[in-house]
């Protein structure tokens, strides 16, 4: 690790990995993450904006020591969680003169899962400023994106918005900058759709918070600073927006090629009236490919055999999963097929209570799809489309 500049008194530490799969036991990193931490300098005081994963500390420490820091009066917390505080502990043994800067919530946190001493805590809240002396610090809660204590911190005269996990990209390089913007729109995309997208609502009220500082960057604690800070903004902007694509996704497990089929017939169908279809089959499944294709689809069709009277494992869990980001999609629907019997429609279904979303007629097959499975289809087909007024749609 080493001290990149931001502007002459604002240092960016930043912790690659390039090695770690997967975070929190749940989200893919195929292209690893950084943990970002900032270090401003005023003529009286310095301060250390975040931390990194507590087994980069040692990294983030020799940096410190290498870029001429012997003194630190504040740690900045703008996030409980351990990959941007999990190093407190170790930088106040070293700085123990330092206070830890955030507001309650996190505070609260921090006490919970760090060995953390209550007096060293400095408590703000929503608005309230730091003068380093000719820097100055404002702190502003922006709750949901995406714990309830997250905030943002803003340098006042530099203009740098230090965002923490919001507007953050899991992007391992050594580059400070956003210079790749199409890699970094999907690096970005992958991360809102992971981490974001069920807070929704949230991440927009946050976005209109931030893009009011008028900054000239954006530093998240995950990935390149935002230099150019429209780029982040726009995406963001229609990512939170209540806009969707006429994009189908199908989320499918086929385990005899009955299911693989009304898929393919679904998707030709849908071709044919103009619209686009992202067939993913979940039984190997990418989480974070899944949920990217899910931020904006207008539609999504669970397809599935039945399973002992239900969906498939695979095709459940990645029920659960959609339920759990609670997308912006406005139809849904579950074709499949079945041996002997089973209620396959209604268990997907009943496993997405979050999405608020239409539900269009099923289309469910004995063994393989035939002339009246095919008809079904383009029925289906036509109501994603929009070719047919259903009764749901109707009422």
């Amino acid at each position: 690790m080493i001290a990149q500049r931001i502007t002459d008194d604002i240092l960016s530490f930043r912790a690659i990995d390039w090695d770690r799969k997967l975070f929190d036991e749940l989200v893919p990193l195929p292209e690893g993450t950084t943990y970002n931490s900032y270090l401003v300098r005023g003529r009286d005081k310095t301060a250390l904006i975040d931390t990194v994963y507590p087994p980069k500390a040692e990294e983030l420490i020799a940096a410190l020591k290498a870029a001429g820091i012997d003194r630190l009066d504040y740690i900045v917390a703008n996030h409980a969680e351990q990959d941007h505080s999990g190093s407190i502990p170790a930088l106040l043994a070293l700085f123990p003169e330092a206070k830890v800067v955030t507001n309650a919530k996190c505070k609260r946190f921090i006490l919970d899962t760090l060995p953390v001493d209550r007096d060293a805590f400095v408590t703000i809240r929503d608005g309230d400023s730091l003068d380093l002396g000719g820097k100055t610090l404002s702190f502003h809660l922006t709750p949901w994106v995406h714990w309830p204590d997250t905030m943002v911190t803003f340098a006042v005269e530099d203009r740098i918005a230090f965002t923490c996990d919001f507007l953050g990209a899991h992007l391992a390089t050594t580059g400070l900058f956003a210079r790749d913007e199409a890699q970094v729109a999907i690096s970005a995309k992958r991360y809102y759709a992971e981490i974001m997208m069920p807070y929704r609502g949230f991440s927009a009220e946050a976005l209109q918070k931030v893009e009011a500082f008028d900054p000239l960057f954006v530093a998240p604690s995950h990935g390149p600073v935002h230099d150019r800070p429209a780029l982040i903004f726009d995406l963001y902007r229609g990512w939170t927006s209540d806009e969707v694509r006429p994009l189908v996704v199908i989320p499918y497990v086929s385990m005899y090629e009955s299911t693989a089929k009304m898929v393919a017939l679904l998707v030709d169908r849908l071709t044919e009236r103009g619209v686009a279809a992202q067939p993913v089959n979940v039984v190997d499944l990418d989480s974070g490919a899944l949920a990217m294709s899910i931020v904006d689809a207008s539609t999504i069709v669970f397809a599935s055999p039945t399973v002992l009277s239900g969906p498939h494992p695979s095709l459940a869990a990645a029920a659960i999963l959609i339920n759990a980001l609670a997308p912006k999609t406005r139809k849904v629907a579950v074709m499949g097929s079945f041996g002997w019997e089973g209620s396959l429609p209604d268990q997907v279904i009943a496993l997405l209570p979050r999405l608020k979303a239409e539900v269009l007629e099923p289309v469910m097959t004995k063994g393989l799809p035939r002339e009246e499975t095919i008809e079904d289809i383009a029925r289906l087909a036509d109501d994603i489309a929009g070719l047919r007024i259903t009764d749901a749609a109707a009422a």
